[in-house]
This record gives C-alpha cells, sequence and structure tokens, in this order.
C-alpha cells in the first residue's frame, strides 16, 4: 500500500511538473498583475483569489462597515477578520462576504455581533502576496500562514499550521460586507465535511448562497454557538450561526479546506466541488487558476514605457475581468430574479451589472476582446426580463438595488446587437429595451419625460437633470437597434426623444440647469455644487459643469448650441483649468475624485469629456489630458487608482486610453482617436490581429502628428469597429508638437 502511495505521489508531482514546463514556454502574463493596486485611498478593489468572472471571489476581510470596506478590505486596516468568499470589486456600495473561515490556535469565544473581535488577527502588508488566482498572508497572533486559490465555483484554503492540541477553523455566518444575516445553517456531515448556506439582507434586499466545505484533516472537536434557534454538535440553525472545528497539528502541518458555493442548493454546491475540485493538490488548482488567467491575458500584448506601465496596463485588464460574475451551478441550476429555482439553458447564467458606469467603456471593451463572455451578460439581462419584467439598472446578488438613473442595459444590448451578435434573439431584445423606455419604474417616470420632455425638479425630486440626459442616451439606443429592424415608427418616436437634452440647456450660464413643469429655472443655480440622491439636488455625484457634456449620440448638435467649435473649446477649456480643490457638496459626494480642474477622472460621467476635443478639431487638448490622467492617476501602487474602479469601468477607460481611442458613443461602432499611451499593443481577435503602433512615441511626444490605418494615411476623427474586427494595423506618428 505504501508503495503505491509513493508511486501515485510521484506520478501527480511529474504531471504538475509538466504542466509548470509547459507554462514557462508561453508568456506568464500574470507576473504583470497587482491585485492590491486600488486597495487604498477609494479604489474599493480586493487582493483575494478568483477565476474571471468567476462565483467565488476567496480572500481577506479586514473591515466591514462603512465606505472604505465596501470590497472588505482596505490597505490601512492592520488586522484580519477572516477570509470570506465573495467579494464586489471596485463598488461604491458595501457588499458580499459571504461564508467567512478564519484558521485559529485555541480555545474562541463566539459571540453574537462581535465582528470577529474574539478570533481576529494582526497581519503586515509586507506578508502579503496575491496574483491572479492566488493570496497569502501570515497571521501574526497565530503562527499560521494563509493561502487560497480559486475555481469559478469553488475555493481551496491551505492552513499552515504551528504544533498545536487546538488547532481549528472558525465558520462565520453572521459575518457580512455592510449587510446583516437574515437565515443561515451549518450542519456536519461527517468528521471532514459540513454543509451550510447564508442569507442574507442590506445593499442587496434578498441573496443567499449555499456551501460545502471538506476538509483534508478531520476534525475531532464542533464547538457551536449557544444561543442559536437551535444548537449542537451536529447542526445548528438561526441568524448569527458559528462553528469552531478542532483537531491537533504538527509544527508546519498543512490543513486543506476545499469550499463549493451554489446560488440554488447545497447539493449544488456539493456537486460543483467535487467536480471543480477533485482532488487535494494546492499546486495543481493555483497553477489551473494562473493558466486560465493567462489565456484570457494573452488576448492583448503591449510595448510599453517600462515595466511599471505594463503592470498598470495588466492590471487594468484583470480588473475588467472580475465582473459579472457567476451564479449558475455546472448543471446551471441557479436561484432566479424571482426567487425561485430555474436552469439555463448554456449553463451560464450571471449577476452583479453595475450598469451606470459599465455601459461606457467596459461592456464595449468586451465585445471587442471577450466577445462570448459579453454574449453571456446580455442573454442574462434578457433572462431576467423574462422572470420579472424588467431588464437590471444596478444588479447585485439578483436583486435590483435602483441605486443608479438610466437604464443602461439598453446601450449594452444594443452595442451587442449592432455588432452583429446572433447568440439571442433580436426581437426579444427590442421589445425588452423598448419597455425599458416606455414603462414607468423606479427613476423612469415617463408620463412626466414625455409631457415636458424632461424630467421637472418639482415632479421628480432629485437628479432631474442626470436623468434627463442619461435616459435621451438610451432613447437614442433603443431609435438604433429600431432603425436595424426597420421599425421606423419606434425609430422617430425615439429619435426625437433623444434630442430633449437640449430642453435642459441654459444659454445664459452655457449649462444644463434643472427645471420645474412650469418650464422655470432652478434658483437660485450653484453650477459648482455637488449633488446626489442622498444630498437631493438635480445632479448625480457631479455638478452643471460635470454634466453640461454628456450628451454622447450628439456631440455636433451639442457644439451647436455652443454656437461655434471655438466657443464649445474655449467652455472646455474653462472646465478643465477652474482650480474647484473644494466643492461644495463634496462631503456628501465621495465619488468625484482625481480632479483636473472640474474634470472628475474618479467618477463616470466625465470619462468621455477629454475625447470632445477632438470631435471639436482639437485633438492636442486630447492628447494633453489623456497623458496627465496616466501620469496623475493610474500607478503601479497600492493607492494607484485616484477612485473607484466601478466593476472594472475604471479600468477599462484606461486600456481604451493606451491604445488612443475611446467609444464617446458606445453603440455608435465608431471610437474617438485620441494619443496612444504605449509603443504597441496587439489584440487577438477571433478574426485576426489588430495592432497599435505608436512611432516615435516618448514623454515629450504626446501629440499625434499623422494617423495611418492599413498604411493609408487617414484623416478621419473616429475608427470604425469594422476597421479592428477582422485586424489590421493602426499607426500613429507621435510629435512634440501640439498641431
Amino acid at each position: 500500500m505504501k508503495k503505491k502511495f509513493l508511486l501515485r505521489y510521484f506520478f501527480v508531482l511529474f504531471i504538475i511538473a509538466q504542466k509548470t514546463i509547459l507554462t514557462s514556454f508561453s508568456q506568464n502574463l500574470t507576473k504583470y498583475v497587482n491585485p492590491f493596486i486600488g486597495t487604498d485611498f477609494t479604489g474599493h478593489t480586493y487582493p483575494g483569489a478568483t477565476t474571471p468572472f468567476g462565483m467565488v471571489q476567496v480572500g481577506p476581510d479586514n473591515g466591514t462597515d462603512g465606505w472604505k470596506f465596501c470590497s472588505g478590505y482596505h490597505t490601512d486596516s492592520k488586522s484580519i477578520m477572516g477570509f470570506s468568499h465573495t467579494h464586489l470589486s471596485g463598488t461604491g456600495v458595501s457588499e458580499m462576504g459571504d461564508i467567512l473561515f478564519m484558521p485559529v490556535i485555541g480555545d474562541v469565544e463566539l459571540k453574537v455581533g462581535d465582528k470577529s473581535e474574539s478570533y481576529k488577527s494582526s497581519f503586515s502588508n509586507d506578508s502579503e502576496i496575491a496574483s491572479p488566482g492566488y493570496y497569502k498572508v501570515f497571521l501574526q497572533d497565530y503562527d499560521i500562514t494563509a493561502e487560497m486559490t480559486a475555481t469559478l465555483r469553488a475555493a481551496m484554503h491551505r492552513y499552515t499550521y504551528p504544533e498545536h492540541t487546538k488547532a481549528g477553523v472558525v465558520i462565520d455566518l453572521e459575518h457580512g460586507i455592510g449587510d446583516k444575516t437574515t437565515e443561515s445553517y451549518l450542519r456536519v456531515i461527517d468528521s471532514q465535511t459540513i454543509v451550510g448556506m447564508r442569507r442574507s439582507s442590506g445593499f442587496i434586499r434578498d441573496h443567499r448562497y449555499y456551501f460545502c466545505a471538506r476538509f483534508s484533516k478531520p476534525f475531532s472537536k464542533v464547538v457551536s454557538l449557544e444561543d442559536e434557534i437551535l444548537s449542537n454538535e451536529k447542526y445548528i440553525l438561526g441568524k448569527n450561526t458559528k462553528f469552531l472545528l478542532q483537531f491537533s497539528t504538527t509544527d508546519k502541518e498543512a490543513v486543506i479546506i476545499k469550499v463549493g458555493l451554489s446560488t440554488a442548493h447545497e447539493k449544488g454546491a456539493i456537486k460543483n466541488l467535487d467536480k471543480e475540485i477533485p482532488g487535494w493538490i494546492f499546486e495543481e488548482v493555483k497553477l489551473e487558476a494562473e493558466n486560465t488567467w493567462n489565456s484570457y491575458l494573452g488576448r492583448i500584448e503591449i510595448e510599453s514605457f517600462n515595466e511599471s506601465q505594463k503592470i498598470s496596463f495588466y492590471t487594468s485588464l484583470y480588473h475588467t475581468l472580475l465582473m459579472p460574475n457567476l451564479v449558475s451551478d455546472l448543471d446551471g441550476s441557479y436561484s432566479g430574479w424571482d426567487h425561485k429555482l430555474h436552469k439555463s439553458e448554456d449553463g451560464n447564467m450571471y449577476t452583479n451589472f453595475s450598469l451606470w458606469d459599465t455601459y461606457r467603456a467596459l461592456h464595449p471593451f468586451l465585445s471587442i476582446m471577450y466577445p462570448e463572455n459579453n454574449s453571456h451578460f446580455v442573454k442574462s439581462m434578457l433572462e431576467r426580463h423574462k422572470q420579472v419584467g424588467l431588464l437590471p439598472t444596478n444588479e447585485y446578488g439578483m436583486c435590483e438595488t435602483w441605486c443608479m438613473i438610466g437604464n443602461h442595459a439598453v446601450p449594452v444590448i444594443v452595442d451587442a446587437f449592432l455588432k452583429g451578435n446572433k447568440s439571442f434573439d433580436a426581437e426579444l431584445a427590442y421589445n425588452a429595451v423598448k419597455h425599458a423606455q416606455t414603462h414607468d419604474h423606479n427613476k423612469s417616470d415617463w408620463t412626466n419625460y414625455n409631457r415636458y420632455g424632461y424630467f421637472p425638479f418639482d415632479k421628480s425630486s432629485v437628479e432631474s437633470v442626470s436623468r434627463t440626459l442619461e435616459s435621451v442616451y438610451d432613447d437614442y439606443c433603443v431609435a438604433m437597434m429600431a432603425k436595424a429592424l426597420n421599425k421606423n415608427e419606434d425609430y422617430n418616436s425615439f429619435m426625437k426623444r433623444a434630442s430633449n437634452y437640449k430642453n435642459i440647456y441654459h444659454p445664459g450660464s452655457m449649462l444644463v440647469r434643472g427645471r420645474n413643469s412650469k418650464g422655470e429655472w432652478r434658483t437660485p443655480f450653484d453650477p459648482f455644487a455637488l449633488t446626489s440622491e442622498a444630498g437631493g439636488g438635480d445632479f448625480t455625484e457631479g455638478n452643471a459643469w460635470q454634466w453640461t457634456w454628456h450628451v454622447q449620440h450628439d456631440v455636433d448638435g451639442l457644439i451647436d448650441l455652443f454656437g461655434t467649435k471655438d466657443k464649445f473649446v474655449q467652455k472646455l477649456d474653462t472646465f478643465f483649468a477652474t482650480n474647484v480643490t473644494d466643492l461644495p457638496g463634496q462631503d456628501l459626494v465621495p465619488d468625484v475624485t482625481g480632479l483636473i480642474g472640474g474634470y472628475s477622472q474618479g467618477n463616470e460621467p466625465s470619462h468621455h469629456v477629454a475625447y470632445l476635443y477632438t470631435l471639436a478639431d482639437r485633438p492636442d487638448r486630447t492628447a494633453e489630458i489623456v497623458r496627465e490622467v496616466f501620469d496623475r492617476f493610474y500607478l503601479a501602487k497600492r493607492d494607484g487608482l485616484c477612485g473607484n474602479d466601478d466593476c472594472g469601468q475604471m479600468s477599462a477607460w484606461y486600456l481604451f486610453s493606451a491604445m488612443g481611442f475611446y467609444p464617446i458613443d458606445p453603440v455608435s461602432g465608431e471610437y474617438v482617436l485620441g494619443a496612444p499611451q504605449a509603443h504597441r499593443i496587439s489584440l487577438k481577435l477571433p478574426n485576426g490581429t489588430f495592432t497599435m503602433r505608436a512611432n516615435k512615441l516618448s514623454v515629450k511626444n504626446k501629440y499625434v502628428e499623422t494617423v495611418r490605418l492599413n498604411g493609408k494615411k487617414t484623416n478621419l476623427k473616429t475608427l470604425k469597429y469594422n476597421d479592428i474586427k477582422n485586424g489590421g494595423l493602426l499607426e500613429f506618428d507621435m510629435t512634440n508638437r501640439a498641431l
């Protein structure tokens, strides 16, 4: 028996070695990803282990309350509460943190509401290591090294203990990030297996995860929280269920724990775990995660200024691949938006759509680089429409939060359709986007919008100007799909609504401004005052200066309101030059960060504004602003992001801008040319490789002199999707002179 075991052991090591050798022959791009970027300041990213768009994001929680800990982790906190299995990346809201595990030694008192005070551990940032699919930290209070890796639906923990007769693991289902447990249970199946469920309510009103955990070492003692509804050594039921599972360890003994998740049921968690992680070899699972990440990261190659820029680029690419997230089991089962059990036809169903942020650049980027994943996201949105009659606006955990404005599943679906995506039913999709723009629901009062041609501030109590501008763009998107489907009456109707932005433009101030139902302008009016839903006012996370430029679909029409391109440029110049370091209302709108004058790179409504200069015949100004943003607001360090990464939107802006173009109008199939920030970037697309090359690019040579597409000089201000999808060469000749 011993001989057979040794033979099997060495065979497994041989297989791992062969996989390592194979990986080493291809470029390992994960070494250029730093998951700690954005974990300081207000980036709100997390450093835990995950796979592209996976269900599991296993990693450290060192805080759960307040805006600072939206992801459950912030660099300047010096203690770790444990390692939970779900996290959001870069959001401005606190959620998830489900199913917390924490390795400990000695007796631990389990209390209700203690926020892990009885078992947390101090740690040092210097002991942390993170890479795509892997996280490691040393827990100083317990002399334990904790490591974790992940598959799509499962996690593997490896805890290396000191010698101790009471080593153990706390499993805490009371724990959550910004929410409260409403129902939970833990059940011991045998001495190496437990199952459980956590249901919670917070920003996400109702979501749940089932789990199964298998241990490589039998636990000899189970300690449970005693004041629950039902509690014994085998089963605990209540709102704050906690187990301490204990065993003895020798010095440097590693205990492996495998954890599978499911939104559907306990059996799903068991099947997901046993199928995705059948073995017990940590390095093998870690290597599979690394290989998966390399297959995604490897679709883009970059020749950059330096190593630091390469790290910023691939970390940005990594951040664009973290959300949305899978919710379906291997057999397609999932708990739906109607809280009933469903089964996805193709096995892929997703949630966590931060669409107010991500329709601008993230989804347009994914539709080029990862169209198969974007198809799953679109089909998930349409499945939600079939179940509950609504497309998502800002959905997390299969729950609509209504936290933002607009109906921005509309541009994502229309963009996919216009790019030729045939993975979904076009008529179903059209009916869904039209329904979103014609049937009243939270923050979309179409009766008043149609009557007045805008949302009056006395009828729509908050965010009336921003809601009008966002709705105008969605109207235009429906019109574009109607046109493609030869629905001419709808096209004309929605295009008429798409001009409603003109109704809130105030000629005297040359800014957008709130109006009431009598047509009267908002008085008094402070164009610099920041407002939000929470603080009241006519704007969403911004002010009149920042929202005036929010006419993505009709820049020519916006310029006409100013009279001439020169006047438009003068207004833009004033916007970027006005020093507003202390904006009124900034204490209520922490999202407005990364300021260049009034421009806020840290918040999405500003993201396209630098590119407006190109359309107004001043590409030199676009080049100057893009370079400044790169130099100041995207740095390869923990506090290197100037604001919330917002589920990959901030990072997608960086990727597009590095390539030298950006989608002001995401559904148009056109990208406004800017100024590239890397010497060469190659996109490996299904139909060929598209390469951007910046000749003579340097610190001083930041301006574009000439542009050539496939060897032919072009004076166009935009690049078309059809120029990209089949491969080709886009060349920029750079100069130090503003032309």
